[in-house]
């Protein structure tokens, strides 16, 4: 595996796939890949994600610009309840992506999101510090919601995990991420996300799978996608 910094780095591709290719695609994977263990009894698992931004939108811009090298976190929840809640820090290398992961206690997770970070400062977790150091320094605040349903196929050699990502959901202007009755609403024009995750080189039986049915890759970003659908900042509200 290709390290910098101490941090495992791994391919990640994105596509935006037609309902058809989502069909013929789900079907080969299928044949060949094991499903998820997370997955439900309809293969799928719910995923939702507050992320934070500062007030200079920065995740935002250097996503749309694409900057090289940069970094969001989140909050990750599955399944809208509260048994298993992540921090994470998302990282763009090049065109490599790592990511780092601590898991939250519900108290900690509320506190954060109402804009208490203090506890985190001396914490021996060397995410939660740099987490408060950028809220403290760069003003990072919960910024948006995005929801949706996650189908996955994994296998083994290489690390590889390939995902749909369906239903794309945002909440509209809602911080609330414990609310499973907060407006949300559907974004048409990414009904289906279709990545590719791997850590060195792709296998030849997982590549056989998908020539003809993904166009080129694309710079999907979830997060900048939802953001459209709210407002640029809304600090005034905070």
């Amino acid at each position: 595996m290709i390290e910098r910094n101490g941090l495992p780095l791994r391919h990640e591709l994105k596509y935006n796939v037609s309902t058809a290719n989502y069909y013929l695609l789900s079907t080969k994977l299928k044949s060949v890949l094991k499903p998820d263990k997370h997955a439900g009894p309809d293969g799928r698992y719910h995923i939702r994600s507050l992320y934070f931004d500062d007030f200079r939108n920065t995740a935002l811009f250097e996503k749309n610009a694409g900057v090289p090298r940069r970094k969001k976190y989140r909050i990750r929840i599955y399944n809208l309840n509260d048994d298993v809640i992540k921090l994470e820090c998302k990282n763009k290398l090049d065109y490599y992506i790592s990511k780092e992961t601590v898991n939250l206690t519900r108290e900690q997770a509320d506190k954060i999101i109402a804009g208490d970070v203090t506890f985190l400062a001396k914490s021996d977790n060397r995410l939660l510090r740099a987490f408060y150091l950028e809220c403290r320094r760069n003003l990072l605040r919960p910024n948006v919601i995005v929801d949706y349903y996650r189908e996955a196929y994994v296998y083994p050699v290489g690390n590889v995990r390939l995902t749909f990502d369906i239903g794309l959901h945002t909440g509209l202007n809602s911080k609330d991420l414990f609310n499973k009755e907060i407006l949300t609403i559907g974004i048409s024009d990414y009904p289906i996300i279709f990545e590719i995750k791997y850590d060195n080189v792709l296998p030849e039986i997982v590549r056989g799978l998908l020539p003809g049915t993904v166009r080129p890759w694309q710079a999907i970003g979830k997060f900048v996608i939802s953001k459209k659908f709210n407002k640029y900042n809304d600090w005034e509200d905070q």
